[in-house]
């Protein structure tokens, strides 16, 4: 099978799909705007062919370009696990006759909007919405929702530019320094813990579903730069509490045609137990989080979506030994890492810990605002959810990376 992968470089984790994809034993078309030399060692090695284009954001050109590059490639798939490219692989799959994800239905798994009237017209609970594009249509749009109420972009990716506004002052900022952004979706503010609920499909059955819970929810995380957040996948994820957001979930996939790959969806558990919908996009989720799950199961999920998608099948055993736990550092001060403090104390949880990657001294510290990342990340996991949680808040505390 020939399958043509979309950004096959990026994000970080995508040259891992495309590994799987070979190992299911499909020949990957990579289709992207950097010149071929710059991509990953990893995806350069499993792509069988690559196609440059000016911009993957011009999606007429690119569609025009690889309609002819692929004419006589007899490709039987489309893929991409960029959000951004997500909307340009369904008009691939039109303009080409292939199956998957249709215009239409990656519309509502793109627009904010969209997706939220097909989810409430299943009879799923979602947050009260609106959109807007002018600062006079988000004031109409509050007015209706109500205060507190979340501002985000319509077409957004996780919790970027997203915000919480108390009152008509908060508007008005949030307004200001959204200014770039072409449309937005105003919704009611949910009090509660966060959740998601990731699966791969196979014809619109569920295969494999995860859930993480994001400690703290990620509009918090987001707002405050001395947490280190964390995205932690649960081992008990048939736990009572999570009921409403597993059958949610299912509901979710059936509302919106979903066939075969990956999903992301996240959810709000409110203190009385109620179920709340967030957001789901076709893709997985992203910040090494599908490590993560392999972690939590000693399985490799990249070959399961790959199998899944070329072969119409999964046969991942499914074992869910841990909870695994992802643990995003930054650092104090402005400049480079100059100082990481705290690694001789956390070496009392040296068999827990599975992966590590911090900044090197002398690395310039990221923007913590425009990347989750951040400047590292440690990866724990332990059959105890408490003693993971332990573990983890003790590392988040006593890890430190100073730059100046």
């Amino acid at each position: 099978m020939n399958v043509v992968m979309l950004a096959p470089g990026y994000p970080t984790e995508i040259p891992r799909f495309v590994r799987g994809l070979t190992i299911m034993g499909a020949r990957v078309l990579g289709v992207g705007d950097i010149p071929e030399r710059e991509l990953p060692a990893l995806a350069r090695e499993h792509l069988a062919a690559y196609l440059q284009v000016p911009s993957l954001l011009d999606e007429g050109a690119v569609v025009e370009a690889v309609r002819g590059w692929s004419a006589a490639k007899q490709v039987e798939r489309v893929e991409c696990l960029w959000e951004p490219g997500v909307l340009l692989a369904a008009r691939l799959r039109e303009a080409l006759g292939l199956p998957g994800l249709s215009v239409a239905a990656a519309n509502r798994f793109r627009n904010k909007d969209l997706m939220k009237q097909a989810v409430a017209a299943a009879g799923i609970r979602t947050p009260r919405h609106a959109s807007a594009r002018t600062a006079k249509e988000c004031r109409a749009a509050v007015e209706k929702v109500g205060y507190p109420a979340i501002l985000k972009p319509i077409a957004g990716a996780g919790s970027q530019d997203t915000y919480r506004v108390n009152n008509a002052a908060d508007l008005g900022e949030a307004i200001r320094r959204m200014g770039k952004i072409d449309e937005v979706n105003v919704e009611e503010f949910i009090d509660g813990e966060e959740y998601t609920f990731d699966t791969i499909c196979v014809d619109g059955e569920i295969k494999y579903f995860n859930i993480f819970w994001y400690r703290p929810r990620p509009l918090i995380a987001r707002s405050e730069e001395w947490i280190s957040p964390q995205t932690l996948a649960l081992r008990d994820v048939e736990h009572a509490a999570l009921a409403g957001g597993r059958a949610m979930g299912k509901a979710v996939i059936d509302a919106l045609g979903f066939q075969s790959g990956f999903t992301h969806m996240e959810w709000y558990l409110k203190p009385d137990g109620e179920a709340v919908f967030g957001e789901i996009a076709a893709r997985p989720p992203g910040a090494h989080s599908v490590d993560v799950m392999n972690f939590a199961c000693d399985m490799d999920v990249y070959a399961g979506w790959a199998e899944a998608v070329v072969r119409g099948t999964f046969s991942q055993q499914v074992e869910r030994k841990y909870n695994a736990n992802i643990i995003f550092k930054r650092a104090t001060g402005q400049g480079r890492i100059r100082n990481i403090e705290g690694l001789d104390r956390i070496a009392r949880f040296r068999e827990h810990i599975v992966a590590m990657e911090l900044l090197p001294i002398g690395a310039p510290r990221r923007n913590w605002i425009q990347t989750l990342i951040s400047d590292g990340f440690i990866i724990v996991r332990h059959p105890d959810l408490e003693a993971c949680m332990d573990m983890s808040d003790a590392i988040g505390r006593e890890l430190q990376l100073h730059a100046g």
